[in-house]
């Protein structure tokens, strides 16, 4: 079992001994006579809490409680002090401190102040090991953002993150990465450590989208749970619902969910008492819903009260930047799963992954790597591993004498101009005069191309 370790920092021997001997079976105790002294100790030692003298010979307490602040934010100091000097103890609170004692110390009372002190360092500890944890099951800690897009994705979602329940909206094709940054708001958020709950809007039938979001009451319908059932809104209660593919809800579950927005209250299906949650609503989409709103298949009100904050993820196609970083993350990270060596690409591979489109985005840059790495047995990924990736999908390779090969099913040839204006803006770094410089095209003709592919720019001047 784990012992807190406790430094007792006065010049009081008297004092000193007495202390030592009440906490010696509780605690690892260790002694300083001096504000110097305390500070070689914490150097030196793992140290949980500091029980700090105000009035000390040399360098006083409050000049310690600044060089121990310095030195860990982590370790708890509670003051001590023969004088109610007040000034002195607010501003050692405004600096930190946990709590102060009044001496002569009262027993009863060190002991309750310590165990309310090593209790919430505990609690602090268990939440960064809580992140850590979620950092390495989610990849939050290792999203690679080399791209323009992506680092504006990622610094929308870290200012999106400081609101407490502000909607937002995350646009972005299938597997492009929308509940990592779902998942990125959450561990930014005051919300982090509450329930994260998703649902795939599409992935459930018109019949029972509803009691999946709101729950059901006994008896509410055949099939359903004899003792009924509480929803995703009660279950992410105080903490994140994720609605994924919020295009695909249905018209009925549209108005409740609206209401719900509006309100923060529902009701169960089949129910009649008024429930309330407490819930932050992330909606995700890969469908156009402003012209789902003019195809009379989303609600406009709805839309409006999602797309509070919006988030853009840009397709991996536009992150050129991105692809080679987010291959050798998956590599490192298949390699420890599968007890495999693999430590880089051979050039030819790496102008493969990059002549790609990726139409499964990030997602299907991650199973092809998981399947290099389970079924072949190399020290790196060369052409060869990846010649199950469809060619269609691919930007057309130049023959001998520099002309490009049409390949045997075709090309789009939108896809392809979208594609290399989206390499050049990345080489350019943002620059279109630079960009169009590069296509052999002029100015205007690369605005009117970027704006009719709706490509966006991030970074860069003209």
């Amino acid at each position: 079992m784990y012992r807190y370790k406790i430094l007792i920092v006065d010049d009081d021997t008297l004092l000193q001994n007495s202390l030592n001997y009440i906490m010696a079976d509780k605690y690892d105790t260790l002694i300083a006579g001096s504000g110097e002294k305390a500070i070689r100790i914490l150097e030196n030692n793992s140290i949980d809490l500091v029980l700090l003298d105000i009035r000390l010979p040399g360098m006083d307490g409050v000049e310690t409680l600044e060089k121990i602040r310095k030195l860990n934010q982590e370790t708890v100091v509670v003051m001590m002090t023969a004088y109610e000097d007040v000034k002195t103890v607010i501003k050692s609170m405004k600096m930190g401190a946990f709590d102060y004692l009044v001496k002569p110390l009262d027993i009863d009372e060190l002991d309750v102040i310590i165990e309310k002190a090593l209790g919430n360092l505990k609690l602090k500890r268990e939440v960064e090991e809580l992140r850590r944890q979620y950092l390495k099951e989610f990849d939050i800690e290792d999203i690679v953002a080399e791209s323009g897009g992506m680092k504006q994705a990622l610094k929308t979602a870290g200012i999106i993150a400081k609101s407490y329940d502000t909607t937002v909206l995350v646009e972005g094709e299938t597997g492009s990465g929308k509940e990592v940054i779902a998942r990125t708001i959450q561990y930014r958020s005051s919300r982090f450590g509450k329930p994260f709950i998703s649902i795939n809007c599409g992935a459930i039938s018109r019949d029972l989208i509803e009691s999946e979001l709101f729950g059901y009451e006994k008896g509410s319908f055949t099939g359903g749970l004899t003792e009924g059932k509480r929803g995703k809104i009660e279950l992410a209660d105080k903490g994140i619902l994720f609605l994924d593919e919020i295009g695909e809800l249905q018209p009925s579950a549209q108005v409740k969910l609206l209401r719900f927005l509006e309100d923060k209250e529902f009701y169960r299906v089949g129910g009649t008492e008024k429930k309330k949650a407490d819930v932050r609503i992330i909606a995700a989409t890969n469908r156009n819903i402003e012209k789902m709103i003019k195809d009379g298949g989303f609600r406009d009100d709805l839309y409006y009260r999602l797309n509070v904050a919006k988030i853009q993820l840009p397709p991996l196609r536009e992150r050129i930047a991105d692809i080679i970083p987010l291959t050798l993350f998956f590599m490192n990270k298949f390699n420890d799963k599968f007890g495999k060596k693999f430590h880089g690409l051979s050039k030819e591979a790496e102008e493969r992954l990059l002549r790609y489109s990726w139409p499964g985005n990030v997602r299907e840059l991650k199973n092809v790597i998981e399947r290099i790495l389970l079924m072949e047995d190399d020290a790196m990924i060369r052409e060869s591993h990846l010649a199950f990736m469809e060619s269609n999908h691919s930007v057309p390779e130049s023959n001998h004498n520099g002309d490009f090969v049409m390949p045997p099913s075709g090309i789009n040839l939108d896809e392809l101009n979208k594609r290399l204006i989206v390499q050049a803006l990345e080489l350019s770094r943002g620059n279109r005069t630079r960009a169009a410089r590069l296509l052999g095209m002029s100015r205007p003709t690369m605005i009117y191309r970027i704006e009719k592919y709706g490509i966006r720019i991030s970074g860069g001047d003209d």
